[in-house]
């Protein structure tokens, strides 16, 4: 493991150690043992989109590992004035331990991997958010205590979110199910690799996809950078809600997640929301754990 790009980069055991090596951090956060794992290291955090969880995890959980992060908006560096991709990685290089990157393109975190000479770590992309599903599997583990024989089921855009779902949830033995509108279907390259799973369903019927389901996920049906798509995505996505009649359908004991932000009485009501919000916003806190876990794994023998 040189970078985190996308969850098919991840092995089966790989996306384990990771999540094993966060419950460990976790647990000595919590009991306050020092980990000190990146005494010294340095973490450039590039930022082409805002954020709000992705920023404060990283700087947070950099600083909890001993080591400095350094947060670089796009509009501060030569990269957002037409200096090219692997120029910035060959200079970054030569400063930092690591880079972090929240952009637009899935090709531009691949090629900051190719051309650099340091980790890259996928902190969101329209592709891939390979980060925040290893915050979402911490969070079903630590729930439901085990993957196999579980299913999930994932209502709403096929989008990074969606991406990073299938490929994380099927590779660590659970049944995936998707519920998109037609149009707004995951990515061929991820549709091929979980057609090759019987365990995989993709569907545009909600109530299909969450039945018996034991993890209910969702986003937001407009996602950054498509604001002049919301009216037309809002009839579109029409009906593709977490709500009382989907948690009917679904186990009795489901669990609810939101990558966040929400948006309330659209992809998921209000009632349902509040019901499940400790588990939401325990997967908000584990992105700082499942983070700091990654940055573990790809920058401390470096």
């Amino acid at each position: 493991m040189k970078h985190l790009l996308k969850m098919s980069d991840l092995s089966t055991e790989e996306i384990l150690d990771i999540l094993n090596l966060a419950d460990q951090l976790k647990y000595e956060l919590k009991h306050g043992i020092p980990h000190n794992h990146l005494k010294g290291k340095t973490l450039g955090m590039i930022f082409q989109k805002a954020s709000t969880r992705t920023r404060v995890s990283f700087e947070t959980g950099m600083y909890q590992l001993g080591g400095y992060p350094l947060f670089l908006s796009s509009a501060d560096l030569q990269i957002g004035r037409g200096e090219p991709v692997q120029d910035t990685a060959r200079v970054l290089s030569r400063y930092l331990d690591g880079i972090m990157i929240r952009t637009f393109e899935q090709k531009e975190v691949e090629d900051l991997a190719k051309f650099g000479q340091i980790p890259i770590i996928n902190g969101l992309t329209d592709f891939a958010h390979p980060c925040q599903v290893l915050a979402d599997l911490m969070t079903i583990r630590e729930v439901k205590n085990v993957f196999d024989g579980l299913k999930m089921c994932f209502i709403g855009d096929g989008n990074n979110m969606a991406n990073s779902l299938i490929v994380g949830g099927l590779k660590v033995g659970m049944e995936v199910a998707v519920a998109c509108p037609n149009g707004f279907h995951p990515d061929k390259q991820v549709l091929d690799f979980a057609n090759s799973f019987d365990c995989f369903t993709l569907t545009d019927s909600p109530a299909v996809a969450a039945k018996d389901a034991d993890v209910l996920i969702t986003d937001v049906w407009s996602s950054m950078g498509m604001e002049d798509e919301i009216e037309m995505r809002k009839k579109a996505f029409k009906g593709y809600q977490i709500n009382d009649e989907i948690m009917a359908v679904a186990k009795n004991d489901a669990m609810v997640m939101h990558c966040l932000p929400a948006h309330r009485e659209e992809e998921i009501t209000t009632k349902v929301f509040e019901a499940h919000a400790k588990e939401i916003f325990e997967e908000a806190e584990n992105r700082l754990h499942a983070q700091k876990a990654v940055m573990v794994k790809l920058m401390a023998d470096n």
